[in-house]
């Protein structure tokens, strides 16, 4: 059975969020020492298979008016289980006092986030600033 919990109530190892990146091939630039920061100050919550993380997602927030969601992530191998749709359900549980909570997404996956009450707004853009 896979157990869902907030990274308070079953702390997500760095070591574990850097291994499921790999796993999807996501972020390959991003350290332990960096995942452990931003474990630290942001809402996290997990998916555990026994002892083995099998999916992650995290916000980042402002504390009450905004938050924006970061990574939703599970491990290829179990995809289709319904996992996504746990982590969405949970880190909202936990961002509920939040009156804006936004994220972006390939829109292969808006489906996902329709069901959990996300809306699109076509007059919106995303904008990018990166690091050169």
């Amino acid at each position: 059975m896979i157990e869902i919990a907030l990274h308070s109530a079953r702390p997500i190892p760095a070591q574990a969020v850097r291994q499921l990146y790999d796993a999807v091939d996501w972020w390959p630039d991003r350290t332990v020492e960096q995942i452990g920061a931003v474990l630290a100050q942001h809402a996290a919550v997990g998916a555990w298979d026994a002892d083995r993380l099998v999916g992650f997602a995290r916000a980042l927030s402002d504390g009450r008016f905004h938050a924006y969601v970061e990574d939703v992530m599970v491990h290829p191998a179990y995809r289709h289980w319904g996992i996504a749709d746990r982590l969405v359900q949970r880190l909202l549980e936990a961002l509920a006092h939040i009156d804006t909570i936004s994220l972006f997404c390939h829109s292969s996956l808006i489906p996902l986030y329709e069901r959990h009450g996300f809306t699109t707004f076509e007059k919106q853009k995303v904008l990018h600033h990166a690091k050169q």
